[in-house]
């Protein structure tokens, strides 16, 4: 698997991606079903999806003529950690304002 080029954040700011994400949450689609769910030209979902794997957000795998899309949810969880950290870093400088 090729590294990461695409920051996840600057990934999950679209909308789009967001809610493929949320499709994929389900279980390992192919391109075909995710298409079928959006009112998008086929280039602009191939972009999306190429966006989504750069960002190691999604990973594809060739079955037969098919490709299928699977969520890396270990990324999505490590964001989240990342995430969560940093709200308790901010709450914590605050209290000890609030006591200074």
């Amino acid at each position: 698997m090729a590294p990461s080029s695409r920051s996840p954040f600057e990934a999950l700011a679209d909308p789009t991606r967001r809610a493929i994400l949320r499709l994929l949450r389900q279980g390992s689609l192919t391109a075909g079903e995710v298409a079928a769910a959006f009112e998008l030209t086929r280039p602009t979902l191939s972009h999306h999806f190429k966006v989504l794997e750069s960002a190691g957000l999604v990973r594809s795998e060739k079955r037969g003529t098919h490709v299928v899309y699977t969520l890396q949810s270990n990324v999505l969880e490590d964001l989240a950690s990342e995430l969560l950290e940093l709200t308790a870093s901010v709450k914590a400088a605050t209290r000890r304002k609030g006591k200074a």
